[in-house]
């Protein structure tokens, strides 16, 4: 994984986001496969948000789903502030408390840092986590390959630091339990090759063709999160 060369997001290439109008409106084209779209049976999905964001960003995806037949919870922990060692054991809490209550697995969907956060709540507590669908996820270096960097930087993060931790958890405790990588190459706030996870023996990479922004809300996004949450392998 540290071979595999991955450029600074510069501020500008968030202006790649305003490709979400027409992007959406290519999207369209995929509303008959949503109708198709394999049928839960009660199973539960917890929806994690990305940095900066809560659960009114995952509204959509989470009727949706719902409406599919999942059990369907945001993660009820207001603002994603982006400070994962604090968010993690609460995240991880309510994943066991979700899955005690269905007494079955739960199924993830993060976007974004919610990805990052549900990746690692399925390396923690991997009997708990069904499988875990990502979208647009930094899973190498963290915040180091986004538009929200500098950011970081400037709460006093050490960025280099962050992703030497990262990759040496990949290492030391891969993740065992299905992943589904959901990417795309327009991305416009994360690097798409920090979303190419190179470590994790169960991983399935996704590309698709939409902002950042729209991964949560293109109707061919939603179909894909549909179709890989029914699988049974």
């Amino acid at each position: 994984m540290g071979s595999v060369r991955i450029p600074d997001v510069s501020p500008w290439r968030v202006l790649h986001e305003m490709r979400l109008l027409p992007d959406l409106a290519s999207g369209l084209a995929a509303l008959p496969a949503l109708a198709r779209a394999p049928r839960g049976a009660g199973e539960p999905v917890l929806v994690l948000p990305g940095y900066g964001a809560g659960d009114a960003s995952t509204a959509l995806l989470r009727a949706f789903l719902a409406r599919l037949g999942y059990r369907v919870a945001g993660w009820g922990l207001g603002r994603n502030a982006g400070d994962v060692p604090k968010l993690l054991p609460r995240v991880i809490e309510a994943v066991e408390r979700t899955a005690a209550a269905a007494r079955r697995r739960v199924r993830l969907v993060g976007w974004s840092l919610g990805g990052v956060l549900a990746r690692e709540a399925a390396r923690e507590r991997p009997r708990a986590v069904e499988r875990v669908v990502t979208l647009g996820s930094p899973v190498v270096g963290g915040p180091k390959y986004t538009a929200v960097g500098r950011l970081y930087r400037l709460r006093g993060f050490d960025l280099d630091a962050i992703e030497r931790e990262i990759a040496a958890r990949h290492t030391a405790r891969p993740i065992r339990v299905p992943i589904h990588a959901i990417y795309s190459r327009r991305d416009g706030v994360v690097a798409w090759q920090a979303c190419l996870d190179r470590s994790s023996p169960n991983v399935e990479h996704v590309e698709v063709a939409c902002t950042h922004s729209g991964l949560g809300i293109d109707a061919r996004v939603l179909a894909l999160v549909a179709d890989r949450l029914a699988r049974r392998r």
